[in-house]
């Protein structure tokens, strides 16, 4: 490779206040152009500011190309100004997002005029041929999978490849990453363990939940790592950096018992515990020997979208499966027995017809979730206010529609005020939710968080936790809901960790 070549500049934006986690987005593009292209990598989760950083290698000369992985939410702070203020500083840089934010909103993006490309899922392939036709000054990318551009002012998708093989694709580069932040620094201490592992087994997910901004981008589609593939990396983090507990963050880790059981068999003996997320009515399909044998291997936790208790509601979301409310309650019985704990999800406020309906779904729902831990104390709560993300063509997607909800139309309009928290699912600024609705939501919320405070905030002491648990007490059990700012002046002292919206 000649010195003389440019380099690429990758960028993770900051997606999290605390415990930055091993950033797999950008190193599965690093490995995708290691020995073809020198790159650097700037961690905004890793940098107070990454910003002065990114223009001075920028200033350099020395990068030709300017790589983002853009998630919707907390990533736009940081992605939107850099790119906007990169594109004005050095026009000639080719600038390419990939990620879920631009896969879904690819009109704002391009429309900016500061990017010139949209990676759409996978960009193992597509993103080193792209580069290439930059370095050949070519301006006709249609023949690059993968891609999403702008065409002659409107926006134009090129074909999509079949997901790859993940056991072919390249090593992951951890060495190099270790050269531009220590790596043991991306091990955090969580609920699951002191030096805990965020690892990607698979891509993708087999179903076509309506309100899933993964849908549009697969397709229905899932390819995963073999167990001894996962393994073999597992134990290279372990035995190199002090690994010893994991964070899978696949969309569906559990598509397949067989490879679960093989990872379990192949992980037992080493003594970690491990979390990740998986359906319902596909993990209670899985025989007993195999839930007992994960939970043996380290399994303590795995995160469901239980969405709703309402049938006819789970059939709006077409979540593509067997799901009912009567099987989320049996499961997470049946969990129970096998000390592995459920981390239901519940997305409160779909659309519905009328103001009367939408209120009296949220009132099913929290008697629901009730239900839920009186079947299983243990279960994990965990509540969204609805906001679109849902499917073009669906029911729900027409719903939303005439609702007159709209996605901003300007790129930087996403990191205005009112729209800075709207994929956190706090602020949703959908016209069919009322004040009245949000409150009732989020005073319930903030009353089943104090009556069983999450097992997953370790900071939290077993005092705290009786205190809380005394005062919202009478409020849960008598149902009294309204104002409970008592509990929510303790879990903002305490700094309450939210599982939605900081993780572990």
């Amino acid at each position: 490779m000649s010195s003389a070549r440019k380099k690429v500049l990758l960028f993770n934006p900051r997606s999290a206040r605390s415990k930055p986690r091993i950033p797999n987005s950008i190193l599965a593009v690093a490995a995708a152009i290691d020995g073809k292209y020198d790159y650097v990598v700037v961690d905004g989760n890793m940098e107070q500011d990454p910003i002065p950083k990114i223009l001075g290698l920028l200033a350099s000369g020395d990068f030709f190309c300017f790589g983002l992985t853009v998630m919707p939410g907390p990533q736009l702070r940081q992605a939107i100004p850099v790119t906007k203020t990169a594109k004005e500083k050095f026009p000639q840089l080719h600038i390419v997002w990939g990620g879920y934010f631009p896969s879904n909103q690819p009109a704002a993006v391009l429309k900016s005029g500061w990017v010139d490309a949209i990676v759409n899922g996978p960009g193992d392939s597509c993103f080193p041929q792209l580069l290439d036709a930059f370095e050949r000054g070519e301006t006709d990318f249609s023949g690059i999978p993968n891609l999403i551009l702008l065409k002659d002012g409107a926006i134009f998708k090129t074909k999509k490849d079949e997901l790859y093989d993940q056991d072919a694709l390249p090593e992951l580069p951890y060495e190099k990453l270790n050269s531009f932040y220590p790596l043991d620094r991306y091990l955090g201490k969580t609920y699951l363990g002191t030096k805990t592992i965020a690892y990607h087994a698979s891509i993708g997910c087999p179903f076509t939940c309506s309100f899933c901004a993964v849908v549009p981008i697969y397709n229905a589609r899932w390819k995963g790592k073999s167990a001894q593939h996962i393994y073999k990396d597992i134990r290279y983090l372990e035995e190199n950096f002090g690994g010893n507990a994991i964070e899978f963050h696949d969309n569906n880790f559990f598509v397949s018992e067989k490879r679960t059981v093989e990872f379990s068999k192949l992980v037992k003996n080493d003594k970690m515990v491990w979390w990740g997320e998986g359906r319902i009515d596909t993990i209670d399909k899985y025989k007993d020997e195999s839930l007992a044998l994960m939970r043996e291997a380290g399994c303590r936790m795995i995160f469901f979208g239980a969405e709703t208790g309402n049938d006819e509601i789970l059939k709006k979301m077409d979540k593509g499966g067997t799901q009912t409310g009567a099987q989320i309650l049996r499961f997470a019985e049946r969990l129970r027995k096998f000390d592995i704990i459920p981390e239901y999800s519940f997305v409160l406020g779909t659309p519905g017809e009328t103001p009367e309906k939408v209120m009296k779904q949220i009132d099913e729902d929290i008697v629901f979730i009730r239900r839920v831990k009186e079947l299983n104390p243990d279960a994990e709560i965990i509540i969204y206010v609805y906001s679109p993300v849902p499917t073009e063509g669906s029911e729900l997607y027409e719903s939303v529609l005439s609702s007159g909800f709209r996605f901003p139309e300007k790129l930087e309009d996403w990191i205005s005020p009112e729209w800075e928290n709207f994929d956190l699912r706090k602020n949703p600024l959908t016209p069919w939710l009322t004040p009245a609705m949000v409150d009732k939501i989020r005073n319930f919320e903030t009353v089943l968080n104090g009556y069983y405070p999450t097992v997953s905030d370790i900071r939290l002491t077993p005092g705290k936790r009786s205190v809380m648990r005394f005062l919202s007490g009478l409020r849960y059990k008598t149902k009294f809901y309204h104002l409970p700012y008592d509990i929510k002046f303790l879990q903002k002292v305490w700094k309450y960790r939210q599982p939605e919206i900081e993780g572990f």
